[in-house]
């Protein structure tokens, strides 16, 4: 009967421990996700607007929006501002050009 208790304790107690990630993980994928995101974009005097979207594990994705100028001569450096879904795993990232309020 008290093997059987201890048991139970010690599998409770191993089982109630978070498997969470340290801040300093966080900010190494946020760093890498910047980067990737900006060289992505294309845009020059790219920035982050804000903190990024963090879906649920089981979708594998982040978004973020970028601010920056296009680089094109026909675009006369104008600003730009386009979202990035950086994908977790592969740590990959694609952008599309965000135009808020426009379908």
């Amino acid at each position: 009967m008290k093997a059987t208790l201890f048991t139970l304790l010690g599998c409770a107690a191993v089982s109630t421990v978070a498997q969470a990630s340290s801040d300093q993980a966080w900010d190494q994928h946020y760093q890498q996700m910047n980067q990737r995101c900006i060289a992505a974009s294309g845009l020059k005097d790219a920035r982050a607007l804000g903190k990024p979207a963090e879906f649920d594990d089981r979708v594998g994705y982040s978004a973020l929006l970028l601010e920056g100028r296009y680089p094109q001569k026909h675009m006369n450096n104008r600003r730009g501002t386009e979202l990035c879904l950086y994908d977790n795993q592969r740590k990959a990232a694609f952008v599309t050009e965000w135009t808020p309020g426009k379908p």
